[in-house]
Order: C-alpha cells, then structure tokens, then sequence
C-alpha cells in the first residue's frame, strides 16, 4: 500500500497539542517528513519520540508562532536540511480561560481581541513564510484547524468566533493570490473532539457562568451532531492527511466542514 505523503516536508505548528500532535503522526505514518514546533520544547520532543520510535522521521524545535523571526529562522533550517517545505500545518492555540465564560457586554476589549490577533497573527506569519518558499517551487499545500463558532452564533465565546471566521476569510484569501502559484490552502473545522484538552478549557469557564456538569455540555454536543457523536483526533487527522495528499489537488479556498452536521453547509 502507497504512503500518501511519501517523502513530502510538512512543518506543523502548535505540534504539543491534540490536535498537531495526531496530525503529526498521521503525516509521518503517511510518508512525510516532520518538522514539529511549539512553544514549549517538552511536548513537541514527546510528539517527535513517538513518531521516530514507530519508523518515522521528526525533528523537534521551539518556536513561537507569534515571532516572525523566530518562524523565518525555523523555515530556513527546515530548507537548509530537507530543500524545501511542501506542507505548512498551523494548529497552534492560546488558553480559552481568559477569553471565555463572559457576557460580550462585560468584557473588556483587550481581552476581546486577544485571540482575534492571536490567532491571525499566527496564522498569517506561518502561511506568508512558507508560501514566500513555496512560490518558487510552484508547489505546496497550508492548512490550519478553525471552529464551528465561526459561522454560528455561540455565546460567552468572546472574541473565539471572530478569530476563527478571520482564520476562514485569510484561508479563501491566500489561496485566490496563491493558487495562481500552484499552491493551495485548505482549512478543517473540526467541533469539540473528547481526546483533545482543548474541550475541557472551553467547557470550564462557561461552566461557571451557566452551571452546566461537564456531562451536560458532552451531551449537548453529541446532540447537536447527525450521528450523535463527536469526533476523534484520528477522523480529523486521516482527513488532513488526504487534504495535504496530491489527491486533493482540486481542493483550494475552502474550509472543511468536520462538525458532523452540527453545522450545515
């Protein structure tokens, strides 16, 4: 059976997360060679571990996505030893905590903008970078992972659903201007998945405000969802597998829509 991303260099952003972290695997086990950043070195040399003990290739750096130097640097390392970037994979998050859990009408703009330019500042250097290096090999693929509050009205979600609809509109944007380039640019828009910690920090802070058990809240997903279930880190990560795929070649401009029908196109 053919590796779908044999011998394909895929960077991934945010890689000591949930979510970076399968997409980082389901790469590797698919062929591509990893470049794994985050952050905080320990989680992502975690990630890099387990995908070299199972036969696969990765490398581990620290890197913040919010410096544009630091991601500069970073790339022209990954040039400098693979000689080029075919996949740019941003999954790189910021704690809900301080963002979620209060009414619009009381919160204060700074904190109602901290993930707008968070997530936007991250999402735009990553991609600007690697399509500066990809231009000139007429070939590439990024992708980031948005949410469902991007298109539907949730509340006590602050400025998390703004940040998410400006991560989609840069998606449809870069890809009009690239895609001319032979590059592509795909997001997926995965809901709440159970194995990601990502649920618990949303969850924790609208608990307080509305009372809702930790129960409650699964149950309200899975209801929302066709096959009243929600989705695993595996699901996301085989459909980002087959997007980053020359398979996918007729995809650009989009974002996927992972939420199971809690959200209807």
């Amino acid at each position: 059976m053919s590796e779908m991303l044999k011998d394909k260099v895929a960077v991934i952003y945010g890689a000591g997360g949930a979510i970076g972290g399968a997409v980082a695997r389901a790469f590797a086990q698919e062929g591509a060679k990893v470049f794994l950043t985050g952050r905080l070195r320990p989680p992502v040399e975690a990630v890099a571990a387990d995908i070299v003990s199972a036969g696969g290739s990765a490398e581990a750096a620290e890197v913040d996505a919010l410096d544009e130097q630091a991601v500069d640097e970073h790339l022209a390392s990954v040039i400098e030893t693979a000689g080029r970037v075919d996949i740019s994979f941003n999954a790189v998050g910021i704690p809900d905590t301080t963002i979620l859990g209060v009414p619009l009408i009381e919160q204060d703009l700074e904190s109602f903008f901290l993930p707008i330019t968070s997530y936007a500042t991250s999402y735009f250097l990553t991609a600007r970078l690697a399509a500066r290096r990809m231009v000139a090999n007429r070939s590439g693929v990024i992708m980031t992972v948005s949410a469902l509050h991007s298109r539907t009205g949730i509340p006590l979600v602050g400025g998390y659903g703004p940040a998410q609809a400006v991560k989609e509109a840069l998606t449809r944007n870069l890809s009009a201007e690239l895609a001319p380039h032979g590059l592509r640019v795909v997001g997926l828009r995965p809901q709440a998945m159970p194995e990601a910690d990502t649920i618990k920090e949303a969850f924790e802070p609208r608990a307080k405000a509305t009372g809702m058990t930790w129960e409650q809240f699964q149950e309200f997903l899975v209801s929302k969802t066709h096959p009243r279930r929600l989705m695993t880190l595996a699901e996301m990560a085989n459909v980002a597998v087959f997007v980053a795929s020359d398979k996918a070649s007729g995809m650009t401009g989009t974002t996927i829509n992972l939420t199971m029908g809690s959200l209807d196109d």
